[in-house]
């Protein structure tokens, strides 16, 4: 759905809406809670109806008027019938699930059975897929309302930005509008940070979760890979992709992250979840969980130089993270400065040439579309020119990859290479006695709009996707007069994930950075 499309579709949706403005609801959506939501309809204090009303009367008031943040590419015109659907079985029978109403804004690379999925690209313009994403179902079946579709990064091809072909103008950071939201979820962040949804749903290959996150003031996880399906999510390299919860508080990221892990017979990497999914997450979100864990500073995740050997970290970004790791203390961590792998270079050394999977996992994941599939081959793509210009060579380079990744020799040597860096990480969070290692998610403020010059600053790249370890990242603070977010990275051992929310749920509440945005705030 372009621009003009999803201008129409406001107009038929919010006329219904609006009528309600001028009466003042008891209940204010902005920086709600998912406990906040179910108090307030026990109370009867709010319908679903009424909440996902209020959520289309902030789309219509800063997505695209006012700010424009410029997050949603296609608006649920079913939600309120949705809606009301579950107002009438809350009547009779309580609650549906752990995410009853729960008004969620979803990744354009999720499949939706009721709403097109276009990962970005024109090239997908219109596509309406058979079924929903694994992830998608399972919080449907929990009670969530799939209120709109984000704006990512084409292809989920840059953790720096989101701009992309099926959607005209990059997204905003709502945070500062010259401002970047970072990629490739960054229509989901900056929605989620808008209150223009209570909470999403990102992909994250390199980056692409907790960057978004930490630009945009949110709570962010990638699981362990093999605990989180991808089973519907359109891929950009499946030997790294996860897919999972973005939202304002680590409780409701949980919340989601509970309802969502776990197997699923249509990916077969979650087959290892059968014997590591926690019985129940919601159950790490505890008081007190900073007293006596070692976390260890992670330098080799955010100190680098430039050519000319100088720091390209941000100095206010670092001043924010020492300021952290003194409120990890306060809280009763003991905090383990440095911690880092002896030899990086060498365990990191892959060797064997490059490996580009993105041509074979997109086409093989097009051909199990069958003919539903709009598109079979990047060839496609390319001969359409229905793509932003920014990637032709991304997809230049992806076309020219004639060798599969399972017979690629730069791929096997980058498996061993991941193999070589697992154990790595894991002997040295255990010589250390480490619970958790930390870093600044990025280790420089959001670039403006078009910069692509000075430092990026995206340390989320190295140690979590080649690992296939979880890491969380949650608002830490701010930068440039207390204007622009920051976020730090919990970051630990295979199927940690329990432990990492009990860190990260302790920071938060020692802390509280995350605010809502000036420029949504509540009319």
């Amino acid at each position: 759905m372009n621009r003009n499309a999803l201008r129409t579709s406001l107009a038929v949706i919010i006329p219904a809406v609006m009528s309600a403005q001028n009466s003042a609801p008891a209940f204010k959506i902005e920086e709600t809670t998912i406990a906040a939501v179910h108090a307030a309809m026990k109370a009867k204090m709010l319908t679903c109806h009424s909440l996902v009303q209020q959520y289309l009367q902030r789309i219509a008031a800063y997505d695209r008027q006012g700010p424009a943040i410029n997050a949603l590419v296609t608006l649920n015109p079913n939600a309120l019938a949705t809606a009301d659907s579950l107002d009438k079985r809350y009547a009779k029978e309580g609650f549906v699930g752990p995410l009853h109403c729960v008004p969620m804004i979803v990744k354009d690379n999720f499949e939706t059975k009721d709403l097109q999925t276009t990962a970005g690209s024109l090239a997908l313009k219109g596509w309406i897929p058979r079924q929903d994403a694994t992830m998608v179902a399972r919080i449907r079946e929990a009670g969530a309302i799939v209120l709109a579709k984000s704006n990512m990064a084409e292809w989920a091809f840059s953790p720096l930005e989101t701009v992309n072909s099926i959607l005209p103008g990059y997204t905003k950071n709502p945070y500062a509008l010259d401002r970047v939201t970072a990629g490739s979820s960054g229509g989901t962040a900056a929605a989620v940070a808008a209150n223009e949804g209570e909470s999403g749903l990102g992909s994250d290959t390199g980056n692409s979760i907790r960057g978004p996150s930490g630009h945009n003031a949110l709570v962010g996880i990638r699981s362990t890979m093999g605990l989180t399906s991808r089973a519907g999510v359109v891929p950009l390299s499946n030997s790294a992709d996860i897919a999972g919860p973005m939202a304002r508080t680590v409780a409701d990221a949980v919340e989601i992250f509970n309802v969502v892990a776990g197997e699923d017979p249509d990916d077969a990497v979650t087959a290892a979840a059968r014997t590591h999914r926690e019985s129940d997450y919601r159950k790490f979100v505890v008081p007190g969980g900073l007293r006596g864990a070692r976390i260890g500073v992670l330098h080799q995740a955010y100190e680098r130089n430039d050519r000319e050997g100088k720091p390209t970290q941000d100095s206010e970004v670092v001043a924010v993270f020492n300021r952290a790791l003194k409120d990890l203390e306060k809280a009763g961590a003991v905090i383990v400065d440095p911690a880092g792998i002896d030899s990086l270079n060498a365990i990191t050394r892959a060797g064997g040439g490059g490996c580009n999977p993105f041509k074979y996992d997109l086409e093989r994941y097009l051909a199990a579309r069958g003919q539903n599939a709009p598109i079979k081959t990047v060839d496609e793509v390319l001969k359409s020119g229905n793509y932003h210009p920014s990637i032709q060579v991304r997809l230049q380079a992806a076309q020219a990859v004639t060798t599969p990744p399972e017979d690629s020799p730069g791929c096997k040597a980058r498996e061993a290479m991941r193999e070589r860096f697992r154990v790595a990480v894991t002997a040295m969070m255990d010589s250390l006695h480490l619970d958790a290692l930390v870093y600044p998610t990025w280790s420089n403020p959001p670039r403006l709009i078009g910069d692509m010059m000075t430092p990026a600053g995206d340390n989320s790249q190295l140690f979590s996707p080649t690992t296939g370890f979880p890491a969380i990242s949650v608002p830490m603070g701010y930068t440039r007069n207390n204007a622009l977010p920051a976020g730090m990275t919990f970051f630990g051992r295979a199927w940690s994930e329990g432990k990492l929310i009990t860190l990260a749920y302790g920071y938060e509440q020692a802390t509280k950075h995350r605010k809502a945005p000036a420029s949504t705030k509540a009319r």
